[in-house]
């Protein structure tokens, strides 16, 4: 008797039972106050998101060639040098300034995009869309990774270790994960892959521009607060000062509380939309871009000539 054939996990079945694990685990500590669960909070919490979306891709893959292990090795080591990369070449390169948000991005966009043509640059064939899909687990691994320290860093407050900070700050990530790095990278990893060959990557003019067009979303969007808040002040006449006994306190009017928020959030869907819309371009493109397929003709016995 033949055994049952294993039934294919799906990224829906996936990402289901990891929040159902990811909301048991917070009930659980809560209820139990066991600091010794946090760990898996900040775990569970951080990969929920770009697991799922690896799980998708070994689904949807344009060659067949992404294979589980190339597509965690793009997502576990690309993300890690990724993340490595950029903390190191941000705290030489970049100090408070205007340009400190464009700073960041351009690091962290050309880090990941250097830590994916590293990790499939052996791939023989490279399709545009398995660029993108290679691209975007790279991206969700540094996603993953960063969003780990975040939730660390959240947990930590002047009154004590803060396990909703750290919840508001993984279901705020995770929400924002689909159009953040793995949506930028993927951009990229369309383009890189283009413009390959077989064997090594080219540097394009192509590639360069979308570079630059990928950085300076990401930079708007880690500055998206703060434009939010100079755009409100700008609306509403300018600051508002309240006297205090220590003196004057800056305190915002319930129209600034009210049309701040608006705004950044005005902003970061419009910076997602042009994001997702180029992403779609790519994607599309890919199609009509693609090689056609050799076919082989083989003559018939007793054909003239």
């Amino acid at each position: 008797m033949t055994q049952p054939a294993l039934r294919r996990p799906t990224w829906r079945r996936v990402g289901l039972t990891g929040l159902a694990l990811w909301v048991a685990t917070v009930a659980v500590t809560v209820g139990t106050a066991n600091t010794n669960l946090i760990p898996t909070v900040v775990l569970l919490g951080s990969f929920l998101v770009p697991v799922t979306f690896v799980v998708w891709a070994g689904q949807h893959t344009d060659t067949g060639e992404l294979t589980p292990a190339l597509l965690f090795s793009t997502f576990v080591v690309g993300g890690v040098i990724g993340v490595l990369g950029a903390s190191v070449l941000e705290s030489f390169l970049l100090r408070p300034s205007w340009w400190l948000f464009l700073g960041v991005g351009v690091i962290e966009e050309t880090v990941k995009l250097l830590a994916l043509a590293f990790v499939t640059r052996r791939l023989a064939h490279k399709s545009v869309r398995d660029g993108m899909i290679l691209g975007a687990s790279v991206g969700f691994g540094f996603a993953a990774f960063e969003s780990a320290g975040y939730a660390l860093t959240a947990l930590f407050t002047t009154e004590g270790l803060s396990l909703a900070a750290l919840v508001k700050t993984e279901l705020l990530r995770g929400l924002l994960a689909p159009v953040g790095h793995g949506l930028w990278t993927a951009i990229l990893g369309g383009v890189l892959f283009r413009a390959s060959s077989r064997h090594r990557f080219t540097v394009t003019g192509r590639l360069l521009a979308a570079l630059v067009g990928v950085s300076l979303l990401h930079g708007l969007w880690d500055a998206m607060h703060s434009i939010a808040v100079r755009g409100t002040l700008v609306l509403t006449g300018g600051e508002r000062y309240t006297p205090t006994a220590e003196g004057w306190l800056v305190r915002p009017s319930a129209e600034q509380a009210a049309l701040m928020p608006v705004l950044e959030w005005a902003g970061l869907a419009l910076i997602a939309l042009v994001g997702v819309g180029w992403l779609i371009i790519e994607w599309r493109s890919a199609r009509r871009d693609a090689p056609p397929r050799l076919s082989w003709h083989v003559p018939l016995r007793g054909a003239a000539g």
